[in-house]
């Protein structure tokens, strides 16, 4: 794809390896929406290009064909990098349209392991955002007890975080996300850094609930 002047002006901006997704903010603030531009700055491959063309998408041309493509575009970068963008993209566009809502409703069983990790996500959002818990929750925590420890990491650990927010948000269910972290041991060893919540579900679900008694309080 031949590159307009303004994508060219705006990968040289951001190809500093010091640019900071709030700069990129910034730009997409600047520029607003604009998929044509979008998808010449996702056509470039590098990840910062990329998180940018996410946040000037238009929405209501993510058909889950489009969502594929870019999925499969995803492999070109790192590891670390196609979950960011995955998650960014659910976050920024995925989240805010009843029309993807709808496809990333269908994912759990998906062959793409970043759908199946959507779709784990947008289940945890549900819980955190304040909403009353969704009816799932049971059918939810059944699937995972039976298949956690048999997936693909990127999907367990959301599998594991979405676990987390039912024990937290969920009082009759909390017993039993503590002994699923228990059973499995996932992340008991982790090593997290200073102030930051440990994904360890007995860990993660009692000091949660806290915060969440203690902000009660206020």
């Amino acid at each position: 794809m031949k590159q307009s002047s303004q994508a060219e002006k705006i990968l040289s901006q951001i190809a500093k390896n010091n640019t900071k997704l709030g700069d990129l903010r910034a730009i997409a603030k600047e520029v607003k929406k604009d998929h044509k531009l979008a998808m010449e700055l996702w056509a470039a491959m590098h990840v910062h290009a990329r998180h940018l063309a996410i946040l000037i998408m238009d929405k209501k041309q993510l058909s889950e064909g489009v969502v594929d493509r870019l999925i499969q575009d995803m492999d070109e970068n790192t590891a670390s990098e196609r979950l960011h963008l995955i998650d960014w993209l659910f976050a920024n566009q995925l989240a805010k349209e009843k029309k993807t809502i709808t496809m990333i409703e269908n994912w759990q069983n998906s062959p793409s392991s970043l759908k199946r990790r959507t779709y784990y996500y947008y289940q945890t959002r549900l819980r955190w955002v304040g909403q009353v818990p969704p009816p799932n929750s049971e059918a939810l925590l059944s699937t995972i007890e039976k298949e956690i420890q048999e997936e693909v990491p990127e999907v367990q650990w959301m599998m594991n975080f979405t676990a987390g927010q039912i024990g937290i948000f969920e009082e009759k269910y909390r017993q039993r996300c503590i002994e699923l972290g228990e059973r499995t041991g996932l992340y008991k060893d982790e090593m997290v850094a200073k102030n930051c919540t440990p994904s360890y579900l007995p860990q993660l679900i009692t000091i949660q609930v806290e915060k969440e008694k203690n902000r009660k309080r206020k």
